[in-house]
């Protein structure tokens, strides 16, 4: 299945607390639940302003249809083209 990167736009998201955080990622995985197992969370990171959350599934559709039921922004999904890192150098 693809993979996705979404930039979600969160004014002063490096400043919420751990139980922000743990509320935010709460009410994800509850919507996640909800849509079924073909969409996952991978992980996310949170940056000033921003969080950008790795997804897994079937299409951008589905990315659009967890942001509007949990009420997050997904201001950019992207699909993963291909993934490299230091090893690619040495291919």
């Amino acid at each position: 299945m693809p993979k996705f990167i979404i930039e979600r736009e969160i004014p002063g998201a490096g400043k919420m607390t751990q139980a922000d955080l743990q509320a935010i990622s709460q009410r994800s995985c509850a919507v996640l639940r909800a849509l079924g197992p073909q969409t996952q969370w991978i992980e996310s990171y949170v940056t000033d302003d921003k969080v950008y959350c790795v997804y897994i599934a079937e299409n951008a559709a589905a990315i659009k249809e967890h942001a509007e039921q949990g009420g997050f922004p997904a201001n950019r999904i992207s699909e993963v083209r291909a993934i490299i890192d230091p090893a690619t150098a040495d291919q």
